[in-house]
């Protein structure tokens, strides 16, 4: 059977059972633990299946995007170590751009001391956390607002965003994989992008949960950022695909 047919079948094993092992890949297909891993690895470079430990599962589809409440009370732990690690990547007198996320706002904790740093977000917490303990100076980007997520979004945001020069953008996601980023939301397609064309160094930050997540709309591939901050639960495998694209990865 060539590549091509292995592959097709995989996908059809894994769209019938949704979370397959690789034991039984082998079983069934009746060829080696590598073979398996190899066919796995090029469909999770097309976008169509994602790897999980010991296995191989089909990828998430993210409906809407959780509220900003919801996601405050999940990985907490990862989150905090993510801060951490972006604040050593931050240096002197830069402008900084903070998008709007729970994992972001962790940054903004590690950054609020800092009288060096122009901080411009479209997040209102981040706003809000920063005008009562930052020690910087601080931008909202105003546009349309999202309740949910406690931000704004939308052509106006966009445009304030494409006139401003960003040292270093710290961008949030809900769900990415090695074709990169996606969202549920269409309004927050023009500050995304807008974002990473201002910026000079773009830096995805992200717990791993949200790997292996697609979402209605595209925002763009993975190529477009310097640097991945997520945590140790990524998988070694995607962690080597991430490495072969050239992109800077650090894991909290």
């Amino acid at each position: 059977m060539i590549p091509a047919e292995r592959q097709k079948k995989l996908l059809t094993l894994v769209t019938e059972h949704e979370l397959i092992s690789i034991t039984e890949l082998v079983d069934i297909m009746q060829v080696s633990h590598m073979t398996v891993r190899r066919d796995i690895q090029k469909l999770e470079e097309q976008g169509k299946v994602v790897s999980v430990s010991g296995g191989v599962q089909l990828l998430q589809r993210l409906l809407s995007e959780p509220t900003h409440d919801d996601k405050s009370l999940l990985f907490q732990l990862q989150k905090q170590a993510i801060g951490e690690k972006a604040l050593a990547l931050i240096g002197e007198s830069k402008t900084v751009y903070l998008d709007a996320g729970t994992t972001t706002l962790e940054i903004a904790h590690q950054i609020a001391k800092r009288s060096d740093l122009l901080v411009i977000t479209n997040d209102f917490v981040i706003a809000h956390f920063l005008m009562k303990e930052g020690k910087g100076e601080l931008i909202h980007t105003g546009g349309y607002v999202c309740k949910e997520n406690y931000s704004s979004v939308g052509e106006l945001s966009a445009q304030f965003l494409r006139n401003i020069s960003i040292d270093v953008a710290f961008i949030s996601t809900s769900s990415w994989n090695l074709k990169g980023l996606t969202t549920p939301d269409e309004k927050k397609l023009p500050v995304k992008r807008a974002i990473v064309a201002s910026s000079k160094k773009n830096i995805l930050v992200t717990d791993a949960s949200k790997y292996g997540k697609v979402a209605t709309f595209r925002i763009y591939g993975l190529e477009v950022f310097d640097t991945i901050i997520t945590d140790r639960t990524l998988l070694e495998s995607v962690q080597k695909n991430i490495q072969n694209l050239n992109i800077e990865l650090v894991l909290a």
